[in-house]
């Protein structure tokens, strides 16, 4: 790779980058702004909070990338057609595949980064996400120290806190257990603390009574206590079971699964949608350098316009990515759908690299120019009649 090679990789190698970790900041935080909760209602810290939200970052690299690829590729075209160096290089005698070199390396780094994260770093981050907020919501020590509210732990167990005192210590705790359909049960103390060992959770309570009411009794008992501990380690918010759907699996899970695995035998198209799906994600960056390429890669003079060549980009990527989906989505129950996206890509491999081979320059049929322009100059005949009316 040449000085000309080499500014060419730099240039879309720090341009992919830039979008790749701005669209990735900016998405992340709009996901991450859902998850305000686990701040305010679990009481967990901003380092808890940014670490489970940080998990998904790879999830959106993965989806990212090839975008950011594509987005570089055409900006950096864009500005060599602008400055006229295409020109200058074709005009030395560069062929088209030698400027597509630097592009072309700058591809096989992204497909690596997506291949990895395809099969490995995104399924894996995935999963830590869904075991993460699993123990949070699972966590009762966490839950339950919420002052001023009514906390449901479980179906028919309420517990409340007046105020907590930075030492940890609890101030006017009731506890109402009505998980016995024949007996309803009320604690109430005057301050407790949560004491966690190796046997479990406890709940310390002092200075409190419980109140039993047999409900074929009229008149309830009740009992004064200075001290009385509670078994928490009983008590979840729900089943801690995690099962993981085929999108948290690794591609060793994918391709040899557990077949007595029940989740498997139930969601078998998802598994096969999602295999398919995992070993195209590096094949991506290639289709998409290869589409930009042939819209904006032919030399041409600075007075042709441009424009038609980034939609040209954008809306064949986007039909791309449209039938990779579809594919995935009616795979699940119809085998033959996930060779959709095997054709597409190959025929715009197949497209590319022949319209790059030829140099052919792709624009618009006439009468798509023709028609725009019409509508254009009808727009503008309007907005002129209305702004001459207007006094």
């Amino acid at each position: 790779m040449g000085s000309i090679g080499r500014y060419i990789f730099r240039t879309t190698f720090g341009a992919f980058l830039l979008v790749l970790i701005s669209l990735t900041g900016v998405i992340w935080v709009t996901q991450a702004l859902r998850d305000t909760h686990l701040m305010t209602n679990q009481g967990q810290s901003i380092l808890v909070f940014i670490g489970i939200t940080g998990l998904i970052v790879p999830l959106l690299v993965l989806v990212i990338a090839p975008l950011a690829l594509v987005t570089a590729v055409a900006y950096v075209l864009h500005k060599l057609g602008s400055d006229s160096e295409i020109i200058v290089m074709n005009s030395a005698g560069m062929e088209p595949w030698r400027v597509f070199r630097p592009f072309l390396a700058v591809a096989m780094v992204t497909s690596l980064l997506v291949a990895s994260i395809s099969a490995y770093f995104a399924p894996e981050g995935l999963r830590m996400l869904r075991r993460w907020i699993t123990e949070v919501r699972a966590d009762l020590v966490t839950n339950i120290v919420q002052p001023g509210r009514f906390v449901s732990i479980e179906h028919g167990l309420a517990f409340h806190i007046r105020e907590r005192r930075p030492n940890g210590l609890l101030i006017g705790l009731l506890l109402d257990d009505r998980r016995d359909p024949k007996e309803r049960v009320t604690i109430v103390a005057e301050q407790g603390e949560i004491l966690k060992n190796a046997q479990g959770s406890y709940l310390i309570l002092d200075n409190g009574s419980i109140q039993r009411h047999d409900l074929k009794e009229r008149d309830p008992s009740i009992v004064i206590f200075q001290r009385y501990a509670v078994d928490l380690s009983q008590v979840t918010f729900g089943p801690q079971v995690v099962h993981y759907s085929p999108r948290e699996r690794n591609l060793t899970d994918l391709i040899w699964p557990d077949t007595n695995d029940p989740q498997y035998k139930e969601q078998q198209g998802q598994y096969r949608a999602e295999f398919h799906d995992r070993i195209l994600a590096p094949v991506y960056p290639f289709a998409f350098l290869v589409i930009a390429y042939v819209f904006l890669g032919t030399p041409r003079t600075t007075r042709e316009s441009r424009l038609w060549s980034i939609a040209g980009i954008a809306t064949t990527v986007m039909a791309v990515r449209f039938v990779g989906y579809s594919s995935i989505v009616f795979g699940i129950n119809h085998p033959f759908a996930l060779t959709w996206q095997y054709a597409a890509l190959a025929g715009v491999l197949a497209w590319g690299i022949y319209a790059i081979s030829r140099g052919l320059v792709i624009e618009p049929p006439a009468i798509v120019f023709n028609t725009v322009n019409a509508g254009v100059g009808w727009f503008l005949r309007r907005a002129g009649a209305v702004a001459g009316r207007t006094p």
